[in-house]
């Protein structure tokens, strides 16, 4: 394939890939009430895993996985994923498919306002507008006041906080640990926290269940195979806004298949959080280029 095609190949690659996030996502939500959170999670993870065996790239082994030089951080973006995992299954399960997209969609403001606090940056008044944005969207989402709250939204205000915390994490890491440890962390924390919590009142999936269950985890380990793939052939702050897709999917699909019609006001704040979280990435592109390879990461497998 020639220089001039690649980046498109890459850039399509990156849609392909958080539409089967959405796909993913929107097989958890057919799952609502059906199966315990933790037994979405830990068979979803699963089939992801059949998946992710082909993520590993071709210069590393994956008995290197647990060769980390800070094990303690490696180990905190394990729990940061896992806890991302479980909390996401739940708002999605929950909240109509757009508004828990939206307060997802918050990671990238919550991130601005952690790196004062942790990495001790200066933040200058475009940022700050970013985050105003954001929040201003949620309210628009959340109405007509915190009347309207239920866990569902304080879980997926919970993954924007993970979310960011891991882009905190893989900043402080930058190069310093391969990927496959990183991956591998991940995936057996969220095996052994679901396990671990799906056992009181563990019921077998029936055979209902299943296409769910594998549709959940191979799409979403497709995903992140599309994603490598899509940062292979082109640049990573490329590839990174086309996650932003994923609010038109949410449309979409909640629309379709579990008719879900956002009024005015919320697709009003989901436009406001979209621009939030694009602004704030476009910013950060400017001032480094850390910003693009750890916004890529995809919590839940």
């Amino acid at each position: 394939m020639s220089a001039t095609h690649a980046p498109i190949r890459g850039i399509a690659l990156g849609f392909l890939a958080y539409f089967l996030f959405s796909c993913s996502d929107a097989n958890v939500k057919a799952l609502s009430g059906q199966l315990p959170v933790f037994e979405i999670g830990f068979f979803s993870t699963l089939f992801a895993g059949l998946v992710l065996l082909f993520l590993k790239p071709r210069d590393e082994r994956w008995r290197d996985a647990f060769r980390v030089r800070r094990p303690g951080l490696v180990a905190l973006r394990g729990l940061a994923g896992a806890a991302s995992g479980i909390l996401g299954i739940y708002a999605f399960t929950t909240l109509p498919f757009a508004e828990a997209y939206a307060l997802i969609f918050l990671s990238p403001s919550i991130a601005t306002i952690l790196s004062i606090f942790i990495l001790g940056e200066q933040v200058g008044w475009r940022r700050w507008l970013a985050v105003a944005l954001g929040f201003a969207g949620v309210l628009a989402i959340v109405r007509p006041g915190f009347e309207t709250l239920a866990l569902g939204h304080l879980a997926a205000f919970a993954v924007s906080f993970c979310a960011a915390g891991t882009v905190i994490i893989l900043r402080t890491l930058g190069q310093a640990e391969r990927r496959v440890s990183l991956l591998a962390a991940v995936i057996l924390t969220s095996l052994v926290m679901n396990g671990v919590l799906m056992l009181k009142g563990f019921r077998w999936p029936v055979l209902d269940h299943l296409p769910y269950l594998a549709g959940a985890g191979i799409f979403a380990g497709g995903a992140q195979l599309c994603l490598i793939l899509a940062t292979r052939a082109a640049p990573a702050n490329q590839v990174a806004p086309t996650q932003y897709s994923q609010m038109v999917w949410a449309i979409v699909i909640g629309g379709l298949f579990f008719a879900e019609f956002p009024d005015l006001p919320a697709i009003l704040g989901i436009c406001l959080v979209g621009v939030s979280g694009l602004f704030t990435f476009l910013r950060e592109e400017t001032r480094g280029r850390w910003w693009s390879r750890t916004i890529l990461q995809r919590d839940r497998v």
